[in-house]
């Protein structure tokens, strides 16, 4: 959805290391909703769910407090269902209120209209910048008190489940 390259297996597992130390990055891997007939319990981890991942940088040097985010749907036929855009609701509400983020961009290929038009339209991001060289938008949004009330109630159904190492 956002302007993510593919990786290799190899920095795929370097990558991975790195979720649980840096302090500049925040990682959460989106699971799919379990079936209505599934006996798995909601809070147990079942990597056959795993669908994409979303995350947030900050690597603004000029500004600690703004977060870059990124999501991946990338199991077929999970597109296009609101996954991403759910997804995308309860990170920025985590960067938001867990971290302290007041300015929010997203990096978009200028060929991926549906998220651009998801950012503008659903998450009231602003076009700010175009890149010819990588071919992607610069979109942004300032965290307001109107942002943050639309927040509470993005989040009103959401159960907050704490990580616990297994």
């Amino acid at each position: 959805m956002t302007g993510s390259e593919p990786l290799t297996i190899e920095e795929e597992y370097e990558m991975q290391q790195t979720w649980r130390t840096d302090d500049d990055k925040c990682t959460f891997i989106i699971l799919a909703k379990p079936l209505p007939n599934d006996d798995n319990d909601n809070n147990t981890f079942d990597s056959s769910r795993m669908i994409g991942d979303v995350n947030f940088y900050l690597n603004n040097v000029y500004n600690p407090h703004e977060a870059e985010l990124e999501v991946m749907i990338a199991e077929d036929g999970c597109s296009g269902k609101g996954v991403a855009t759910e997804v995308l609701q309860l990170m920025m509400h985590y960067a938001v209120h867990d971290v302290g983020v007041t300015d929010l961009v997203v990096r978009i290929k200028e060929t991926n209209a549906v998220s651009i038009h998801i950012f503008e339209h659903k998450f009231g991001f602003t076009e700010t910048e175009r890149s010819k060289a990588f071919q992607e938008v610069t979109l942004r949004r300032t965290v307001t008190d109107e942002l943050r009330a639309e927040m509470k109630l993005w989040v009103k159904h959401a159960t907050r489940v704490d990580y616990v190492r297994a």
